[in-house]
């Protein structure tokens, strides 16, 4: 069950933004049209695939945002102490 989790290779290498769309697109076709199981299963799959990206993507930036502000509070001591 674990290796389902995992983020297909080539996705790792779209842009968030990208990731989305593409996110979007396919949960509106899955929303809107009649389609045999088969593509909807697929269409879900690949919708829980950028669900998992966006999700690591936006984590990874929170991330960077929380160290690069610690990095400031260490700059600026002073202002961090009378707030």
């Amino acid at each position: 069950m674990a290796a389902s989790r995992k983020i297909a290779p080539g996705m790792a290498e779209k842009k968030f933004e990208n990731a989305l769309g593409e996110l979007e697109e396919t949960v509106s076709k899955l929303e809107s049209e009649e389609l045999p199981l088969e593509d909807s299963l697929e269409l879900f799959e690949k919708g829980i695939k950028l669900s998992r990206l966006c999700s690591k993507k936006l984590a990874e930036a929170e991330k960077k945002v929380d160290a690069l502000l610690q990095e400031l509070a260490k700059d600026r001591p002073e202002e961090t102490q009378s707030n």
